[in-house]
């Protein structure tokens, strides 16, 4: 009984720790210093008179980024001639900043040098139905004041949030948006942030997610692992997806 507990604890202990220290030795940050970073335009987000609503993930600032990704929402209505960008940022919230940050400009811009990607793009019809429920969401976040790194509330509890409060998104985060699994009102189960499952989280530190788009998920610590069933792929912590095919 007893061998079959310490494997069990070595093998939980390897499939966290092996992944991310692998990502940390390979990891080379973007830029070295956050003064010089760039945060030019990608080109990801459309010029168009259409709705748009996209979700971006990159990788954090500094040695952060072998781990955990920063989220954001690019938000433009139909016929407005901007995008809003709505995130949430710890920086000057010690010092009486609103954690929750809406600015006009470069949706889709660098995180500071790092290369972002797109985990939700609707446009039309798709994105002008959810906008106003995706308002409302931002609205009822319950830390608009607060940040914590980790385990959260961070950028990824603030995204997360608004997926589960608008399930229509089907918005399935990767395991590196570290803080997504900190539910919101101290609450211990909820919908997975997709919509298409349950997840049960002890103050994201550790927990388990299931769902049709999140496959299973094991959060030890804040950071997760698990498999993914469509299209099948392994879950690894600071690597993100590997595709099985």
């Amino acid at each position: 009984m007893w061998q079959r507990l310490l494997i069990s604890v070595l093998f939980i202990i390897l499939l966290f720790a092996g992944p991310m220290g692998w990502s940390y030795l390979n990891y080379k940050p973007p830029a070295r210093h956050w003064y010089a970073a760039s945060h030019a335009a990608t080109g990801l987000s459309p010029d168009t008179t259409d709705a748009v609503l996209q979700v971006f993930v990159a990788p954090t600032f500094g040695w952060r980024g072998a781990f955990a990704v920063h989220s954001w929402l690019a938000i433009k209505p139909a016929g407005a001639s901007f995008y809003d960008r709505v995130e949430v940022i710890g920086w000057g919230v010690n010092n009486g900043t609103p954690a929750i940050r809406q600015s006009r400009g470069n949706p889709d811009s660098l995180w500071y040098g790092a290369m972002p990607r797109a985990v939700l793009d609707l446009r039309g019809p798709q994105a002008a139905r959810v906008i106003d429920d995706v308002r409302a969401a931002i609205a009822s976040y319950p830390y608009p004041e607060s940040y914590r790194v980790w385990p959260g509330p961070n950028s990824n509890t603030f995204t997360a949030h608004i997926a589960r409060e608008v399930p229509e998104l089907g918005l399935s985060l990767p395991v590196t948006a570290v803080g997504k699994d900190f539910l919101t009102n101290e609450r211990m189960f909820a919908h997975s942030p997709s919509g298409t499952g349950w997840q049960v989280s002890v103050q994201g530190l550790a927990g388990v997610t299931v769902g049709l788009k999140e496959g299973l998920e094991i959060n030890l610590l804040g950071f997760s692992a698990g498999l993914a069933v469509w299209p099948p792929a392994l879950k690894l912590p600071g690597v993100g997806h590997i595709e099985l095919d």
